[in-house]
């Protein structure tokens, strides 16, 4: 009887070897009931990465704009084909939207009742896009036309240099700067939460996406030409080129860090990424610039319906500012870095100083 219980015992034993060598060798992922690891986004479709924001994602001043938006039925969100979103790097992404409208407030891309040249939320628009693409990478710029409302403060500066005699508009901008950019901090949270909302209603989990904020570049600075302070270039006083490179631009990208923060969202700041390319600094060449000088379509001047858009394009990234943003952003992409700061290199390319 002992001999018998002996073996009884010894075969069991081998059994349950048998057992831990095979789970080991094909993971518990095999068993029975047990939920395979997700493989990437939910749903079906091609890899995806999707633009959202205002005039600097949607690719305003870049040219080759969808017809669609360059004034067709008053729409002009100004979406280009050399936009950064068409150009960036993420394993697997075989296509790109583009969601993003040149002047868009945070409301427009939050869910809600907020329109831009008559298109509605972008969050809304999201919430489409996710029925037939699987969306690895959202990449959101938002929040310099709420509060701080930034185009409108340049044409300020811009009116300030045509009076010689009157004071900088950067004067009147140091008492109210820092108050605006905290007022907007909490609307582009709320943006940020409603592109995060439509993802979890889509079954998206944190973990299925990229989620990032990036701020704003300097489209000009000071030290260019003194010809070329001029409406042949950058019409600006030089003091409120000094303020608009540093106090204007660091102050915007604090407050878009905080709300990077505070919703939960990786942060690329592109506060630093023109130096040395700004609007006008290449002089009599401008190949070196990655941001449009002041721009007037003298044809549109001769259409009623393009007439008020005619200055639309200035002073915002054209073609090539946007690849070396699209360079800078695939390295971060690459990252686990929550936040970093594109900065110029050696190489002339932009790079991402983790954070920055």
């Amino acid at each position: 009887m002992r001999r018998f219980r002996w073996w009884q015992g010894a075969l069991v034993l081998a059994c349950v070897v048998l057992l831990v060598g095979f789970f080991a060798f094909f993971g518990s992922e095999s068993m029975p009931g047990r939920p395979h690891p997700r493989q990437g986004p939910p749903g079906t479709g091609p890899l995806t990465v999707v633009a959202i924001g205002d005039s600097t994602v949607s690719g305003e001043g870049a040219g080759a704009y969808t017809p669609d938006t360059d004034g067709r039925g008053g729409d002009w969100c100004h979406r280009s084909a050399n936009a950064f979103v068409q150009k960036v790097r993420v394993p697997g992404v075989t296509a790109r939207v583009n969601l993003a409208c040149s002047g868009a407030p945070s409301a427009q891309v939050a869910l809600g009742d907020g329109k831009q040249w008559g298109e509605r939320s972008q969050a809304a628009q999201l919430a489409e896009v996710v029925k037939d693409h699987r969306v690895s990478t959202v990449v959101i710029a938002v929040g310099a036309n709420d509060d701080p409302q930034f185009s409108a403060q340049v044409t300020a500066c811009f009116r300030a240099w045509f009076d010689a005699g009157a004071t900088g508009c950067n004067v009147t901008l140091r008492d109210t700067w820092k108050s605006k950019v905290d007022a907007m901090v909490p609307k582009v949270v709320n943006a940020v939460g409603d592109v995060k909302k439509v993802l979890a209603q889509a079954g998206y989990v944190p973990a299925d996406y990229q989620l990032v904020l990036q701020s704003y570049a300097t489209p000009v600075g000071p030290g260019i030409p003194a010809d070329l302070q001029s409406l042949n270039g950058c019409p600006f006083r030089t003091d409120d080129l000094d303020w608009i490179a540093t106090t204007g631009i660091s102050t915007l990208s604090a407050g878009l860090r905080q709300a990077a923060t505070q919703s939960g969202a990786r942060f690329l700041d592109l506060a630093r990424a023109g130096a040395r390319h700004e609007a006008c600094s290449g002089g009599a060449d401008q190949s070196s610039e990655w941001f449009t000088r002041l721009t007037l379509h003298l044809d549109d001047l001769t259409h009623l319906d393009r007439a008020t858009h005619a200055l639309q394009e200035s002073f915002h990234p054209n073609a090539a500012g946007h690849a070396a943003i699209a360079g800078c952003l695939s390295d971060f992409l690459a990252t686990r870095d929550g936040s970093a700061s594109c900065v110029g290199g050696p190489d002339g390319t932009l790079h991402p100083v983790p954070g920055g």
